[in-house]
């Protein structure tokens, strides 16, 4: 027997999955989460303008209906006719029911039921960490240490600040040396909210922003080295086309991914997870009756520009009413996210499993996607990734890092009395 080849039974099942996939993949390509509930930019224009004059009103967006019942119907199909024993079977019924709540959650949009939806797909602000702490209590223990530290230490390089247009220059050839061809293009967008968005061959930065050092550092290893690089190796999948697709379901363990990709290359600061951390403090504050004002004027107080404030502000009221008691929770992903990950690659290092970390890159899925195809990867029906940033590629590197985080995490520091005595052991 071929131990390179499945069981013909298995083969048979195979087939049978790979072709609901496909079905999957068209239904959800309409189902685009993101950009459907996220205002054009004349809203965030006409807000400031307002605010420069005085007139404090709650920003204003009719979101059009839609219907996508025809796709909740395939995803529904799909996830009856899949296998649960099989890991493409039960692969499937769970990406089916992310995607129907995807759908159930963008033909709701501006109403207070996208909270709960929100909710089902991304988590809440209160929800446990490992160790009993919750992902909001993390936020602020990264937004007190931030608020303490002496901003003075920054060194003038890393204020120094940088126009998009040369920003999408220096990405642009930083992408090309590493493909050795045009495979991703970067674009300035003047629509864009968000400082940056990224496809599998395209990332877009908004167009007139200003950026840091520390923003292009983390804007490669983030955006292309994760999102464009899992969706591109998603696309080399005969058997799971589905994996190129931003499904809601990954979305924890992507933006997870992305973080701990800007933290193992030295690519995150503390203002970076600051930001992240107001984000979640802002979820939890809308979840419990502000309205998008008081979030505006949070992120003010913690420092932001009006511009940067309005732009976290809406990430937190996308879909939703504005008016306080509802949120877009996706932003709670990213703490947590970036706390699963970084257990993941510890947990694979400690038990011989690092090639789970490399293998995480061959598309969108969660942690226990990977695990739970690893005899396909075996078996070739899945395909390794073909591209991956170097921080992966370099195992012995990656081993290292790790091996050091295993030991030092074992070290408690409310059990040390003298910090110099430390260095003198």
């Amino acid at each position: 027997m071929d131990l390179d080849r499945p069981a013909p039974a298995d083969a048979r099942a195979v087939a049978h999955h790979a072709a609901l996939d496909a079905r999957l993949a068209r239904a959800a390509r309409p189902l685009r989460l993101l950009s459907l509930a996220s205002w054009p930019a004349r809203v965030q224009q006409r807000f400031l303008a307002d605010w420069e004059r005085g007139r404090v009103r709650l920003p204003r967006h009719a979101y059009p209906r839609h219907d996508f019942a025809e796709a909740r119907r395939e995803c529904a199909a799909v996830a009856a006719a899949a296998d649960p024993a099989h890991p493409l079977g039960q692969y499937l019924i769970d990406s089916a029911h992310s995607w129907d709540l995807a759908a159930q959650l963008l033909e709701n949009l501006g109403r207070p039921a996208v909270t709960g939806l929100s909710i089902a797909l991304f988590g809440r602000p209160d929800q446990p960490l490992p160790g009993g702490a919750s992902t909001r209590e993390a936020a602020n223990h990264f937004i007190a240490i931030a608020n303490d530290l002496d901003h003075e230490l920054l060194s003038p390089a890393e204020q120094v600040q940088i126009s998009a247009t040369a920003l999408s220059l220096q990405l642009q050839a930083a992408l090309d040396a590493y493909f050795g061809e045009r495979l991703i293009q970067v674009e300035l967008d003047p629509e864009l909210i968000a400082k940056a968005a990224a496809g599998p061959t395209r990332i877009r930065l908004r167009a007139g922003a200003a950026f840091s050092d520390y923003d292009r550092h983390q804007l490669l290893q983030h955006e292309a080295f994760v999102h464009s690089l899992t969706a591109l190796n998603g696309q080399q999948q005969a058997v799971l086309p589905s994996l190129a697709l931003s499904s809601p379901r990954t979305t924890a363990t992507q933006e997870g991914l992305a973080v701990f990709a800007e933290h193992i290359t030295g690519s995150i600061d503390i203002e970076r997870m600051k930001r992240v951390s107001l984000r979640i403090e802002a979820v939890a504050m809308a979840l419990e009756g502000a309205d998008f004002l008081q979030v505006f004027r949070y992120f003010l107080d913690a420092g932001q520009s009006p511009v940067e404030s309005f732009t976290s502000a809406q990430r937190v009221f996308r879909g939703v009413p504005v008016t306080g008691g509802s949120a877009f929770t996706k932003d709670t992903v990213y703490l947590r996210g970036l706390i699963g990950v970084h257990t993941f690659f510890r947990w694979a290092l400690k038990h011989d499993r690092l090639r789970l970390g490399r293998l995480l890159f061959a598309g969108k899925m969660t942690l226990a996607d990977v695990r739970r195809f690893e005899p396909l990867f075996d078996a070739g029906v899945l395909q390794p990734p073909r591209w991956l940033p170097e921080w992966v590629a370099r195992a012995n590197g990656l081993a290292g890092m790790l091996a050091f985080s295993l030991f030092a995490n074992q070290i408690r520091l409310e059990q040390i009395v003298d910090p110099e005595t430390v260095v003198e052991l």
